[in-house]
């Protein structure tokens, strides 16, 4: 993994120096100055909101002072730098080579943070793909489970809510689409990974109703009948919970209607056509 990291800071350290032009290159400095020197200058373009001049200088310095304390400064910095320029990708990835290198600086823990806040910049809006956005729960969640006690452990526990609201809404409306596309036994499975998955965001009694109205539209009564029990119970609360009564007292009524209409057996079990759901529509 360290050829890999070494490998592409040279890359950075050659486009630096290319950068800086011939006679007065970063490299050439570097042989003049000390670590602690260039750190100086490097962090004084941060200051000074230079962060491509910075990334150049910082760039030079984990190579020079790898392993070092000055090393470890250089590496966050180039990491902050690429967080200030919103490069998130590579802010990420710098954020990582400082953890795998320095486990133990101070600072770890605020890089851990910060790489879970680069995926979190990255994750789109809902409708899109959400690869970025399951990578940010991920290390937003490493963070809480290393750092409970850190003061942005409460930050990120928001943003791990915030993020799976997204997911489960991206989920709800894929189930939605299922139903206008009449893909009624898609949208039951998706309407099921939105209550078992996302269960305490918003939409997870949304999906619960929307799954009984389905059950009910396919005259599958018996179900719909158990899925609004569970909701009832579940959300008793909920600013829904009106709706999951109405819902209730009608299918109490399809039912009602299915047991005066069934024909009564001669001295054997009900049959089968007096228990609705069991051949509902698929």
């Amino acid at each position: 993994m360290k050829v890999t990291t070494i490998g592409v800071a040279g890359i950075l350290l050659l486009a630096a120096v290319f950068a800086a032009g011939p006679g007065c290159s970063s490299s050439e400095e570097a042989v003049k100055s000390s670590p602690e020197q260039l750190f100086a200058k490097a962090k004084a373009l941060y200051d000074d909101g230079d962060y491509l001049g910075a990334i150049n200088e910082f760039t030079v310095l984990t190579l020079q002072a790898q392993g070092s304390a000055v090393g470890a400064e250089a590496q966050f910095y180039l990491a902050e730098c690429r967080y200030q320029r919103e490069e998130y990708v590579l802010a990420a990835y710098e954020y990582g080579v400082f953890k795998r290198s320095y486990a133990a600086n101070a600072k770890v823990a605020d890089a851990q943070f910060k790489l879970a806040m680069s995926y979190y910049n990255l994750s789109p809006k809902f409708s899109l793909d959400q690869q970025y956005t399951r990578r940010a729960i991920d290390e937003f969640q490493t963070f809480v489970e290393y750092y409970p006690g850190n003061p942005l452990a409460v930050q990120a526990d928001e943003k791990i809510k915030e993020l799976n609201t997204r997911l489960a809404q991206k989920q709800y409306e894929t189930a939605r689409l299922y139903v206008k596309m009449e893909y009624y036994r898609a949208a039951l499975l998706s309407y099921d990974q939105v209550i078992e998955k996302f269960h305490d965001t918003e939409y997870a009694p949304l999906a619960y109703l929307d799954k009984v109205q389905l059950l009910v539209d396919r005259e599958r009564y018996e179900e719909a009948f158990a899925e609004v029990k569970r909701f009832i119970a579940r959300y008793p609360n909920s600013p829904l919970i009106g709706r999951g009564e109405e819902l209730k007292e009608t299918i109490d009524a399809e039912l009602n209607r299915w047991k005066r209409r069934a024909p009564k057996p001669a001295g054997g079990p009900t049959s089968a056509a007096g228990t609705p759901g069991s051949e509902g529509k698929p």
